[in-house]
């Protein structure tokens, strides 16, 4: 850490550039369908300090894409004995904030570890799987990424710490958590109401569903739906089967899909909405086009995507301390590729329209869209 210290003039000096503009990597060349226009609004609830605007003055923030300052920060993270540490630092700084929090980091993994959760990967796993090289980097500061019970069993309270660290003027986490997950709900019925045409929700994905967390509010929004939670790493789905089994059981219960969502190998036109909760940031742009045009081609007419990641416009994000997001960008090696695609324009691109995006917390953004009848 010594060495992010040293740098800090460089840090301040590289960090007043000029603002960098967005860029897609779609190489499609058509028109964006009819009413296909991007609305950026923010919803009522997220708060606001003083009326203090919650997104920033650029595009995207200083430390991302190909500017002089994120080319020293990839410079830095480069250099492995460096990397090493700022793995370690960035996981020592999450599991700090989360406990300062009130969050019990440790007993909650503890918990899984020490629990019958294994016996659940036999009945949730595809053994044959074949899994894309960038889900095989190391990310969230663990060697093996997501495949790993650490992985799974600290993203509980991992996703707590996040929900408090969006809103840290909220009194509790729970009460952050629901600010949170309560505005990404909102849009999602706004969005419905006023585009779907009143059609029914009987059939929901959640791809990237991780240990249930954002399944379990979808089947509790819907639950006279069928809901499908789909994720890449068999550890975190047995995770969620084991969490659900200790809950009350439910008229319709949640199913839960080992499989790529670039390629989920399930019918076409056989959903009404789709969901990608903090799924996207963690995928090249490949991979997020992939998965757009996955999701259009799985949603009957009518039907809606919704999306809820970080915001290239946050203002927050933008004002990131050098030390800070230099400790992101060390566990996120996709964050780049995010941050320059234009996910509206991605959506346009699949055939999406009615493009939606609302700031959903002072870090987040939701973007829904819809499949034309047709």
């Amino acid at each position: 850490m010594s060495l992010l210290a040293a740098s800090s003039t460089v840090f301040s000096k590289l960090s007043h550039q000029s603002p960098l503009r967005r860029t897609s990597a779609s190489n499609c060349s058509r028109s964006p369908p009819p009413h296909g226009r991007v609305v950026v609004a923010r919803a009522s609830s997220v708060p606001a300090a003083d009326g203090v605007e919650l997104e920033g003055e650029l595009e995207l923030p200083r430390w991302a894409g190909e500017t002089s300052l994120s080319r020293f920060i990839g410079a830095l993270i480069s250099f492995k004995p460096l990397f090493s540490v700022m793995k370690l630092g960035a996981r020592q700084l999450l599991i700090g904030n989360a406990e300062k929090a009130n969050i019990p980091w440790r007993e909650m993994t503890n918990e899984i570890l020490n629990s019958d959760v294994y016996k659940e990967m036999e009945s949730v796993q595809n053994p044959s799987l074949v899994y894309p090289d960038y889900y095989l980097n190391p990310f969230h500061a663990y060697d093996e990424g997501n495949l790993s019970w650490l992985a799974a069993a600290e993203a509980e309270a991992a996703t707590m710490s996040i929900a408090k660290l969006a809103v840290p003027d909220a009194p509790t986490v729970d009460e952050a958590n629901k600010i949170v997950r309560g505005n990404w709900l909102k849009a999602i019925e706004d969005h419905l109401k006023q585009y779907s045409g009143n059609s029914e929700i009987n059939d929901i994905l959640d791809i990237g569903c991780s240990i249930g967390v954002s399944t379990r509010y979808l089947a509790e929004m819907f639950p006279s739906a069928n809901v499908t939670g789909l994720d890449l790493s068999p550890y975190f789905l047995s995770v969620a089967q084991y969490k659900e089994k200790k809950k009350a059981p439910r008229i319709k219960p949640i199913r839960w899909i080992h499989a790529n969502g670039e390629c989920t190998g399930l019918p076409s036109k056989s959903f009404d909405l789709v969901s990608l909760a903090y799924v996207l940031h963690e995928c090249p742009q490949r991979a997020i086009i992939g998965l757009v045009n996955e999701v259009f081609r799985l949603l009957r007419p009518g039907g809606t995507i919704a999306v809820t990641d970080n915001s290239p416009k946050s203002k927050v994000l933008q004002e990131l301390s050098p030390a800070k997001f230099t400790l992101l960008k060390s566990t996120e090696p996709f964050l780049d590729e995010y941050y320059l695609l234009d996910l509206e324009k991605a959506m346009r691109d699949a055939g999406f329209v009615s493009v939606r995006t609302i700031m959903t917390s002072p870090r987040h953004r939701t973007v829904t869209a819809t499949v034309p009848h047709r």
